[in-house]
């Protein structure tokens, strides 16, 4: 009985997520927010198996990010909607409701395809040269996107907002707050069952030393293969969901500053613990909107004094210093993070009786 105790959990929190959406209760504002500490702990959580985990330095994840978002947002929009470039929906909009796990998981196998732009080149380069390759990776992609005219450019690509719509009419449900629940939840289990596997080990034992790992008949390039692809897979079922949040989405966003807020998340937390991302990536979602609000307001204080012109904005200039500084805050007094390599049921040991695991 105890090994239910967290589904248990985790239905009734669904439960009580759903009914302060339904009722009001929980306004729009703060639903987004709930929505966007999934996002974030899907990011920080999967790029924490390569940075964490396997010892390797990924500056790209936000393209990985990119790729997921997109394919999913142009199959859904084609799939269950009218829109001017794709013309009348191609399937019933009934089944998005239905159909929309799939898309997602879409788009999460096209980002873990493209992750084979990194995946292939760390068989022979690592630390800062890896780096380089996952940052030209990411650009790579949002080039390539910005580029293609039949899904907005530049400009970006928006139609989102009807898939969600049909899928209230079929039935009246925040849908969207359901699907970041469970591709959380769904991202923490698969995670954890994968770290802690007999091939997880692996990834743990390349981060050691990758040359007593294949003396110890570790294949090393196969397990860098998978867990770049798992990473990266998550990282696009994350964009998947961002992308329907917002009904919008736009290449400008994948950039190597979103991809700093993802280490920083990282780092935040603790180099390979799960736990650890998890917890940064709440903090940093709370941390970032109350620096919307500190800096909007100063903002508008700003332009009533007529100090800086109406069309300019601080909030991002100074949210873009002060991650960065956060960063180099970390490396310099704690390097190891809130959790370092433990998890909560290292610190609290009494959480291990609610679930086991065997690898």
């Amino acid at each position: 009985m105890k090994r239910l105790t967290v589904p248990v959990l985790l239905a009734v929190l669904l439960g009580v997520l759903l009914w302060v959406s339904m009722t009001g209760v929980l306004n729009v504002y703060w639903q987004s927010v709930i929505m966007f500490m999934g996002i974030n702990i899907i990011l920080s959580s999967s790029l924490n198996i390569i940075n964490g985990n396997m010892g390797e330095f990924s500056c790209g994840h936000a393209g990985f990010m990119a790729v997921g978002a997109y394919v999913s947002s142009v199959l859904s929009v084609a799939l269950f909607t009218k829109s001017a470039a794709f013309g009348g929906p191609l399937l019933p909009p009934d089944l998005a409701v239905w159909l929309f796990p799939v898309i997602l998981l879409a788009g999460a196998l096209a980002a873990s395809v493209v992750g084979l732009l990194v995946a292939i080149p760390s068989f022979k380069t690592r630390g800062d040269y890896l780096a380089i390759i996952t940052i030209a990776a990411a650009y790579i992609v949002k080039s390539t996107i910005e580029n293609i005219g039949i899904i907005g450019g530049a400009r970006g690509f928006m139609g989102m907002g009807g898939v969600m719509s049909a899928m209230t009419a079929t039935a009246d449900l925040p849908w969207i707050m359901i699907w970041v629940f469970v591709g959380t939840v769904f991202s923490v289990w698969l995670i954890r069952r994968f770290i802690y596997s007999t091939f997880g080990k692996g990834v743990d034992a390349i981060a050691q030393d990758e040359i007593a790992a294949e003396i110890m008949s570790v294949n090393t390039n196969h397990v860098k293969l998978v867990a770049f692809m798992v990473s990266c897979g998550l990282a696009g079922l994350a964009g998947g969901l961002f992308a329907h949040i917002l009904g919008y989405v736009n290449p400008g966003t994948f950039t190597i500053l979103k991809s700093t807020e993802i280490m920083v998340m990282v780092y935040l937390g603790g180099m390979g613990s799960l736990s650890g991302s998890v917890l940064a990536a709440i903090l940093m979602t709370l941390l970032i909107e109350y620096l919307r609000d500190a800096f909007g307001f100063i903002n508008s204080f700003l332009h009533f004094v007529s100090v800086i012109p109406d069309s300019y904005e601080v909030t991002q200039v100074w949210k873009w210093v002060l991650i960065p500084l956060l960063l180099v805050l970390l490396m310099q007094f704690r390097p190891e993070g809130i959790m370092g390599r433990r998890e909560l049921s290292d610190v609290f040991p009494g959480l291990r009786k609610f679930y086991k695991f065997k690898g």
